[in-house]
C-alpha cells in the first residue's frame, strides 16, 4: 500500500528557514528579546508602572533605588522606574516614526527618481547631495533649533535628514531592477511609470530598504535622545530618557541612579533594535540560503 506523502508549501519552507536561522544567531535572538521587552513596555506601560510618571511626592525626594522605588526617584519625589517605562513611548516612539516616515518617503521618491531618470532624477540627486554635505547631527540639531524645542519637532528634523539615505538606496535599486527583462517586458506592453514603481521596482527593493529600516529604529532614538539632552527634544514633565538624563547630570556625583537607568534603557535599546537589524540584514541575504 503506497505511503501518502505530505509535501511543505513554499511559504511553509521559507517560515521553516527564517526560524532555523534565528534559532542559530544568538545575537538575533537577543536582539528580539530586547526589542520584544522594550515594546511590551510602550504597550503596557499604565500597567507596568508603579506609580503615575508625573506624580510628585518632595518628602521622597533623591531616594536611592529601594523595594518603594527600584529605580529610586528624581529631585521631586517622581519614581524613575515609572519614568523609565513611560519614556519608552516617548523615545522608541520617535524612533518608529523616524525610521517608518524616512524609509516610506525616501524610498518611494528614489524609485521614482531611478524610473523616471533624466532632469527629475539630476535635480533629486543633488538635493540629497546637499542635505548629505552636511554632517547629520549638526543639521538636525540646527533644524530642530529654528523649529523650536519640542518632541514633534525633534522627530520632523530628524525625519527630514535621513531621509537622502533612503533614496539614494532606492535609487540605486530601482536603477538596478529597471533593467531587468520583467520590467523591459512590461514597458513594452504599455505599463507607466508608476505601475513599474508600484509592481515592480518598490518590491524589489523592499529588502535592502527594510534592513536600512530596522537599523535606522536605534540611531533615531540615539539621535532624539541626544536632543532631549541638550534641551531641543521632549519638554518637562514629559518622561522621556534623554532630558531625564539631561537633568540627572546635576547629581550624578551623589544621586548617581538618576543618570544611570535612563542611560542603560536608551544604550540597551539601541543595542537590541542594532541586534535586531543586522539578524534581518541576514535571513534576507539571499548568499546566507546555503547556510
Amino acid at each position: 500500500m503506497p505511503v501518502a506523502t505530505i509535501t511543505a508549501s513554499p511559504w511553509q519552507q521559507n517560515l521553516a528557514w527564517f526560524a532555523y536561522r534565528v534559532r542559530r544567531s544568538p545575537l538575533m535572538l537577543a536582539g528580539v528579546g530586547i526589542t520584544a521587552l522594550v515594546l511590551l513596555c510602550m504597550a503596557a506601560a499604565p500597567w507596568l508602572a508603579p506609580y503615575a510618571p508625573n506624580a510628585l511626592k518632595l518628602t521622597e525626594r533623591l531616594q536611592a533605588p529601594s523595594a518603594l522605588h527600584w529605580f529610586g526617584t528624581d529631585e521631586v519625589g517622581r519614581d524613575l522606574l515609572s519614568r523609565v517605562i513611560y519614556g519608552s513611548r516617548q523615545s522608541v516612539g520617535v524612533g518608529l516614526f523616524v525610521a517608518f516616515a524616512s524609509s516610506l518617503s525616501g524610498g518611494l521618491l528614489g524609485c521614482l527618481s531611478g524610473v523616471i531618470g533624466g532632469r527629475f532624477d539630476r535635480l533629486t540627486m543633488r538635493a540629497m547631495d546637499i542635505i548629505l554635505s552636511v554632517p547629520s547631527l549638526v543639521l538636525i540639531m540646527a533644524l530642530a533649533a529654528a523649529l523650536g524645542p519640542s518632541l514633534f519637532n525633534a522627530m520632523l528634523a530628524i525625519t527630514l535628514v535621513r531621509i537622502p539615505f533612503y533614496v539614494r538606496l532606492a535609487r540605486g535599486q530601482a536603477l538596478s531592477i529597471r533593467q531587468m527583462a520583467y520590467v523591459q517586458a512590461a514597458r513594452t506592453f504599455g505599463a507607466g511609470r508608476w505601475h513599474l514603481v508600484q509592481w515592480h521596482v518598490a518590491r524589489n527593493a523592499a529588502p535592502p530598504l527594510l534592513v536600512q529600516f530596522s537599523l535606522d529604529i536605534g540611531n533615531a532614538i540615539l539621535m532624539a535622545s541626544a536632543l532631549g539632552f541638550i534641551g531641543l527634544g521632549a519638554q518637562q514633565p514629559t518622561a522621556e530618557w534623554g532630558a531625564m538624563v539631561a537633568s540627572g547630570r546635576n547629581f550624578i556625583l551623589d544621586q548617581w541612579w538618576y543618570s544611570t537607568f535612563p542611560g542603560l534603557a536608551i544604550l540597551l535599546t539601541a543595542i537590541g533594535f542594532n541586534l535586531l537589524g543586522d539578524g534581518v540584514h541576514d535571513l534576507l541575504d539571499p548568499r546566507q540560503r546555503g547556510n
